[in-house]
């Protein structure tokens, strides 16, 4: 399910560096984690939604290679990313 329009603005005003900005790397992979963790609450219940964890790897893996970028060109932002969302590095 995706994220409804007032909980994505607000995720997006939370991780944004500049008005209007949609696509930034911080952006990107605070939506990508938010709906990591919905398919990952999805699939405690669905187990055998094999097509759910494929996306599920999938977007992962996206937000694995943002991250790894993220990490090369801007590493105190990296730090920061990864202190908001609790994610482990």
């Amino acid at each position: 399910m995706p994220l409804n329009g007032t909980a994505k603005a607000e995720l997006i005003g939370n991780f944004a560096t500049h008005d209007g900005d949609t696509g930034s790397p911080e952006v990107q992979i605070a939506l990508m984690d938010t709906r990591i963790r919905q398919l990952q609450e999805h699939l405690n219940t669905h187990k055998h939604d094999e097509s759910s964890r494929r996306g599920l790897l999938k977007l992962v893996g996206k937000r694995r290679r943002m991250l790894a970028y993220l990490r090369k060109e801007h590493p105190d932002r990296y730090r920061t990313i990864i202190n908001r969302l609790g994610l482990r590095r």
